[in-house]
């Protein structure tokens, strides 16, 4: 998968240093995915949320922070629409991130 922007996790862990390595494993195993459908990413991440406009929440370290990504499917593409605590995840609105 192509995913646009890996800056955005750089700049979260440069803030939560503990986030780093799962933050890179993850960004490591999805640029290497050949995602198609939400059930090759439910194969891989068990915990993973699909909501509408085709974004997907991902646990990250044990479930600390939550990542959210917007997919095409089509295109091979993850676009990095937020990165942060559980704190920060309840003030956005996931589907329009």
């Amino acid at each position: 998968m192509r995913i646009i922007s890996r800056k955005m996790l750089r700049e979260f862990w440069d803030r939560h240093p503990d986030a780093r390595q799962p933050l890179q494993a993850w960004h490591d195993d999805a640029k290497r995915a050949r995602w198609r459908t939400p059930s090759d990413i439910k194969n891989v991440y068990r915990n993973a949320s699909f909501l509408a406009n085709n974004r997907i929440v991902f646990n990250i370290k044990g479930n600390n922070y939550r990542l959210i990504v917007a997919v095409q499917y089509s295109h091979g593409i993850l676009y990095i629409r937020f990165v942060g605590t559980h704190a920060e995840y309840d003030k956005v609105d996931a589907t329009t991130v």
